[in-house]
């Protein structure tokens, strides 16, 4: 989906120092009244609006971004070799106000499967789990062999999926690590996606079999199935087992019909993955919007990143009652403590791909993803893969700043679909909530069409033309919703992307 619009050349906010670049500028070029680009500009980047002197105050879209570690000319770049965050932060106010809720009989609606607990997922799948990465080639063997030929006498079934890792056995036996494994593999289990679930050990993980069920309190029925290598002996043996028990599971499935709801029923993860300098006028504000749209419809919206914060984690915390906010300050002290003195994005240093794109500060980055955070109060907060419960509305669950891992954590607490944007064509999609994508330029989405849904380039236009994008996109995830292929479908990407989190070494 594009969306035509005429852009302009640089965008500023009244009181900014510097202007962003919304396509290259040639040298020469008269940029503002008095100002003319010394250099050439990227697409992105920053051009100076008056002289700043060293140690001056940058501001961008309204916000400090940093102080300029050299003198800077007008019309001059404004980025890495100029640029930087050595003095402490001005408090930061939160921008928050009450959604007004969307009448129920005028939210949008989707064809969903309702479930017994009340929940409605989007997808209906099959889920093959393994407790440790011992079984891994068993239940890849498992799941493969229901492609799509072999479905195709269930139309209501999505796909069986083997959900694979690398960790659950080498580790600590209790704490915080083996119980986010278990939570999260007990998301999968228990989701509204997932109709039956086929839990595969090897027999001697330390993520015991028996112990992570009665841990989750996951009991054995009809739609749970556990197999253990070593007790019906071995992989031939164990594939076997696994196939007969999906295959008496794909009649039940199959009798599952979607059904029409409300926008009510929706839970949606959104991530970011890779940002530009063009992103905080794009992809960020329609993401913000969409936000808003599924929270007034009665909707639940999954943020996620817990580093993409970056020095504006006050702007969300501002948004929380006690009990959230409460519960966001421990998350925020144990990311101190465990990036202190590490090469990480809480530490200053940037992903590489950002700086190529133009943005230069972690606070730069951190500011610039304010927009997709919407309007609304933040109204929970959970740790990684930690279910909902009754959470609705905007809430927080933590996890580092990459994608899959970050997904996979927000499929475990509830998300029935990712709403991703993206600077870099990131190709990810998920199983059992699918994945939409959108482009942060207009130009990124051409050169990915396979892999991207939706083209925020055009917001560039202004509020009238990010408010039809997100309109656009809302209307977009009903579709997917419903049961419509996201472009990641038609490519197949999905079990591939189940990364639990291996807590304390990503940040």
């Amino acid at each position: 989906m594009t969306v035509s619009a005429d852009i302009p050349t640089v965008r500023t906010r009244t009181g900014d120092t510097v202007a962003v670049a919304l396509a290259p500028i040639p040298e020469g070029t008269v940029v503002a009244e008095g100002v003319t680009a010394l250099t050439e500009v990227p697409e992105g980047y920053k051009i100076a609006l008056t002289d700043l002197a060293a140690g001056d105050p940058v501001m961008k879209q309204g916000h400090l971004i940093g102080w300029t570690s050299a003198a800077v000319k007008a019309g001059a770049i404004v980025h890495t070799d100029n640029l930087v965050v050595d003095k402490d932060l001005p408090a930061i106010s939160a921008e928050t106000r009450a959604l007004s809720p969307i009448p129920e009989a005028h939210r949008g609606t989707f064809m969903g499967f309702k479930r017994a607990d009340g929940r409605v997922g989007t997808r209906n799948v099959i889920a093959v789990v393994i407790v440790g990465n011992c079984a891994a080639t068993a239940a890849r063997q498992a799941a493969d062999l229901f492609d799509e030929d072999e479905l195709e006498a269930y139309p209501n079934v999505d796909a069986v999926v083997p959900f694979i890792h690398s960790i659950g056995c080498g580790m600590e036996m209790t704490g915080e690590p083996m119980d986010l494994l278990r939570r999260t593999l007990s998301g999968y289990a228990r989701h509204p996606n997932v109709f039956g679930t086929v839990v595969m050990a090897l027999g001697c993980e330390r993520n015991n079999l028996g112990v992570f069920l009665e841990q989750e309190k996951l009991e054995v029925g009809d739609r749970l199935k556990t197999v253990t290598l070593q007790e019906v002996g071995g992989v031939v043996k164990a594939v076997e087992t696994a196939r007969g028990y999906i295959e008496a599971m794909l009649p039940e499935a199959n009798k599952c019909v979607r059904e029409e709801v409300t926008a009510d029923k929706l839970v949606i993860g959104l991530q970011t993955s890779g940002v530009d300098g063009l992103s905080v006028l794009t992809v960020n504000p329609v993401l913000g919007r969409v936000n808003d749209l599924v929270v007034a419809s009665g909707g639940t919206v999954i943020l996620s990143e817990t580093p993409e914060l970056g020095g504006c984690e006050a702007a969300l915390r501002g948004r929380a009652g006690a009990e959230a906010a409460e519960a966001f300050d421990t998350i925020l002290a144990e990311w101190q403590e465990r990036s202190a003195g590490r090469d990480t994005v809480l530490s200053g240093r940037l992903p590489r791909s950002a700086a190529e794109k133009g943005v230069t500060t972690r606070l730069e980055r951190g500011f610039d993803a304010l927009p997709k955070h919407g309007s609304a109060p933040l109204a929970a907060v959970r740790r990684y893969a930690e279910p909902l419960g009754d959470a609705k509305g905007l809430v927080f669950m933590d996890s580092p700043d990459f994608d899959p891992v970050s997904i996979t954590g927000q499929i475990a607490t509830g998300a029935t679909m990712i709403l991703m944007g993206t600077a870099t064509g990131n190709v990810a999609g998920t199983m059992p909530a699918p994945t939409l994508k959108l482009a942060s330029t207009t130009g990124l989405y051409q050169k990915k069409l396979a892999d991207l849904d939706i083209d925020c380039g055009p917001a560039l236009a202004g509020p009238e033309a990010v408010e039809e994008i997100a309109q656009a996109t809302f209307a977009a995830l009903l579709e997917a919703a419903s049961g419509k292929q996201t472009k990641s479908e038609y490519e197949t990407m999905r079990e591939t992307e189940f990364v639990p989190w291996s807590i304390g070494v990503l940040a």
